[in-house]
């Protein structure tokens, strides 16, 4: 029954897919986001197995954490110097951004440089001529 629903139901199909590919971004991520070993887990121990996932469930969401945070940044800014967007523009930016990470990099962690805290919504204009282009 579901397969003739799915078949016959665009809306159905729609929702699906874009679901299925949120889920797949973020396993894209955090497989990128995997220190050594290509996202293989080399040890046969079910807890160091469960350690290694929830490590790096980890590392991705405070990553995820620190683009939303510079992202809002970006936006805050862009709305203080007049550019206008709308909530479809912000919608597409994606938090699995990877390009500006330096993966084996030198990380320095400052815990006295809190980032600002999110604003819990942007104003945003109402019509699309005032989208940034």
């Amino acid at each position: 029954m579901f397969l003739l629903e799915y078949i016959s139901d665009l809306e159905l199909r729609q929702q699906i897919t874009a679901t299925t590919n949120k889920a797949e971004a973020y396993n894209g991520f955090s497989k990128w986001l995997f220190f050594g070993g290509e996202s293989v887990i080399a040890d046969n121990d079910p807890e160091e197995q469960e350690k290694a996932i929830k490590y790096n469930d980890l590392v991705a969401n405070a990553v995820i954490f620190q683009n939303v945070a510079d992202l809002t940044t970006v936006l805050r800014e862009l709305t203080k110097e007049g550019y206008g967007f709308d909530s479809e523009a912000v919608a597409a930016l994606s938090p699995y951004m990877t390009s500006h990470i330096k993966r084996f990099g030198d990380y320095i962690i400052d815990m006295d440089n809190a980032p600002e805290p999110p604003e819990p919504e942007l104003i945003l204009p109402e019509t699309p001529a005032e989208m940034l282009v």
